[in-house]
């Protein structure tokens, strides 16, 4: 067999296994996945006061998903200096492209913005209250740690839990295991029938619910599709074909995604609080 040839078969065989593994990660978190998908809080949300309690949960994923993309940022780039080139070079592309659509992508008036700066305007337009998220923000600002600031009044278990598993994830420093979490346990989880929810409160609301809107079209567009390809690829570079990378990645995202159901569940019986509240008035 000449050399050529040779080298062919074993890259194709490579190629094969790495796709078994994204394969068998995709059926291990299938699932959960599914169960996140079809929640019946999506359902539940029929009121402007619903999709209000939602927000209040869900930007606190929208927050701490950038802080996922800035810790693999900082794993697969220099971000210090003197500047050392680290890494793969395709891998860094792959990262940097991503930063540069979630940090500063185009807002609904053609200005840069980021994705979690737009939901928070989003937050604002709608009349949700930001007051929990805000002060997490400053208290970070002002110097306090992580965990003191997620003890404060008005951030519940859930969103504790959930933030604080996304931190140990970053604290852990495996690329791999980041790459997976980042990729598997956030990308596409907003199925079309919120997206038709939201156009149609936003004709009921006029002025109220654009931005919102605005958001959601910006993440189909560019989270759910150009950028899940790339976090996609950029899992598969850094897995390779480690068996034990692959579990370890595997076990993350499956993990990820068991805490985007818990945010989820308390999300959802809020609602349902909030509208039983509303209902007795």
């Amino acid at each position: 067999m000449r050399p050529f040839v040779g080298l062919q078969l074993f890259l194709l065989f490579q190629f094969y296994c790495m796709n078994q593994h994204i394969e068998h990660l995709k059926a291990t978190i299938a699932p959960v996945r599914a169960q996140i998908i079809n929640h019946p809080l999506y359902r539940d949300i029929r009121s402007l006061e619903d999709l209000q309690t939602f927000t209040g949960y869900h930007v606190f994923a929208v927050w701490d998903f950038m802080s996922l993309l800035k810790g693999l940022q900082r794993q697969l780039t220099c971000v210090e200096y003197p500047w050392l080139p680290v890494g793969d070079a395709n891998t860094r592309y792959l990262i940097n492209e991503i930063v540069t659509g979630e940090e500063s992508d185009i807002d609904e008036r053609g200005q840069r913005c980021s994705h979690f700066e737009l939901y928070h305007r989003a937050m604002e337009q709608s009349g949700a209250n930001t007051a929990v998220i805000d002060g997490l923000l400053a208290d970070l600002r002002n110097g306090l740690s992580l965990q003191a600031a997620l003890d404060a009044p008005g951030i519940t278990t859930s969103v504790r839990r959930f933030v604080s598993f996304t931190f140990d994830i970053l604290r852990q420093g495996d690329a791999a295991v980041l790459a997976a979490v980042f990729s598997f346990g956030r990308e596409d989880l907003i199925p079309d029938m919120f997206y038709q929810l939201v156009k149609d409160l936003d004709h009921l609301f006029p002025g109220q619910l654009s931005v919102f809107r605005y958001y959601l079209e910006r993440h189909i567009a560019v989270d759910g599709d150009h950028h899940s390809h790339l976090a996609m690829e950029m899992v598969t570079e850094l897995c390779g074909n480690d068996s034990a990378v692959w579990q370890r990645a595997t076990e993350a995202a499956l993990q990820a995604l068991k805490m985007r159901l818990l945010l989820w569940d308390d999300a959802h019986a809020a609602i349902i609080r909030t509208a039983a509240v509303i209902i007795n008035k």
